[in-house]
């Protein structure tokens, strides 16, 4: 099946899911206390309606005006790519669109909702469906990762989201980011506690009580945690920088080659490999890149931050040959029938992030 074919299967199911998520909440999105019986997050793997993604453009965060436009490049680039799987929706204030429609194909769709930054998987929104096939927006309330950069707009992003499609808003009483937390869609989930138990998320919070509202959120019934690392990036160490569900008990995860027993990233990255170990799941490691096109000490090499669509898999590649075919043969294997893409993104792991955390994901129903 070509790409335009699972395009056009993709609209199709858009109009229908759409259709449905319409009858579901006719009167528009209603605010709701914890998650509902029987609402999930599904895999990410799963049949997406769309992918949602956001246009950077405040210059308090993109303070460099050239850096600033490689970045919408980049950003566009990610978007048409997604768009030749499935549909693809870009959020942007009116006043900031025809610069994106410079960039974009007609394929994307651009819908008046304003931002700040690009980073859909922490501000978007959580969906989650139940066994009717009824959609809402599981809320955990984005809070600049802890008050660490202004988010009056994409703070407001995922309510804005769920108004818009007439869905229900189900507040998970948690302030924290999607990017933090791995799921299998199968009950289990996976987050370094420094991203979630930490004051400047969730104050007064034990990880008990952050790992229920967790669970409650994703409708999940286990959950693996691992330290991680606080206060040396702007997440506090997300979890889907480092590993990735791609099947019920199977993980990928990238690794450094040379390990430095000074650096905090690496060991809690080797103890969270460990712990992934000890809890009985099948972990498949990438070797991070030795040789590659941007030589920072902070800038995030991560071939596990990928995005998977509709018969497509993209993900990042950073100018090692031999590092770079480990990541597509491994993606290849994980993920079989999809056509896996490669693309230079660096100007994003500059920024601390990569392609997974600038889009989030809407399950068909």
């Amino acid at each position: 099946m070509t790409r335009q074919d699972l395009h056009r299967r993709a609209l199709i199911t858009t109009g229908l899911t759409y259709a449905a998520t319409r009858l579901f909440s006719s009167t528009g999105a209603q605010a709701m206390t914890g998650a509902s019986h029987g609402h999930r997050v599904p895999a990410e793997e799963a049949p997406h309606q769309r992918c949602f993604m956001q246009w950077p453009v405040n210059r308090r965060v993109h303070f460099d005006p050239v850096f600033l436009e490689m970045t919408q490049q980049v950003i566009a680039d990610i978007a048409n790519t997604i768009a030749e799987f499935e549909p693809v929706t870009l959020l942007a204030g009116k006043e900031d669109q025809p610069s994106a429609r410079r960039l974009l194909s007609a394929a994307v769709e651009l819908w008046d909702i304003p931002t700040e930054d690009l980073w859909c998987r922490d501000s978007g929104p959580l969906f989650v469906t139940n066994p009717q096939g009824d959609l809402a927006v599981s809320h955990i309330k984005f809070n600049g990762w802890g008050g660490k950069q202004i988010h009056k707009r994409d703070g407001r992003i995922a309510a804005e989201v769920a108004r818009r499609l007439g869905l229900p808003l189900l507040e998970s009483g948690l302030r924290g980011e999607a990017g933090g937390v791995e799921q299998d869609g199968h009950g289990l989930l996976m987050a370094h506690e420094s991203s979630w138990v930490n004051p400047n998320r969730n104050p007064g919070l034990t990880r008990s009580e952050v790992e229920a509202a967790l669970l409650a959120a994703y409708g999940a019934e286990r959950m693996i945690w691992s330290p991680g690392v606080k206060g040396e990036d702007i997440t506090d160490y997300h979890i889907d920088a480092l590993a990735r569900f791609t099947g019920p008990g199977r993980v990928l995860m990238n690794l450094p080659q040379t390990p430095d027993p000074e650096d905090p990233f690496h060991l809690a990255a080797q103890e969270t490999h460990n712990r992934l170990l000890g809890a009985g799941l099948q972990v498949d490691v990438i070797p991070e890149p030795e040789r590659r096109r941007v030589d920072s000490f902070d800038f995030v090499a991560s071939y596990a931050n990928y995005y998977v669509c509709n018969g497509g898999v993209v993900a990042a590649q950073f100018g090692d040959p031999e590092t770079d075919a480990i990541a597509k043969e491994a993606l290849q294997r994980h993920y079989p029938g999809r056509e896996v893409i490669m693309l230079d993104v660096d100007p994003l792991g500059e920024l601390g992030g990569g392609i997974h955390c600038a889009t989030q994901q809407m399950p068909a129903v």
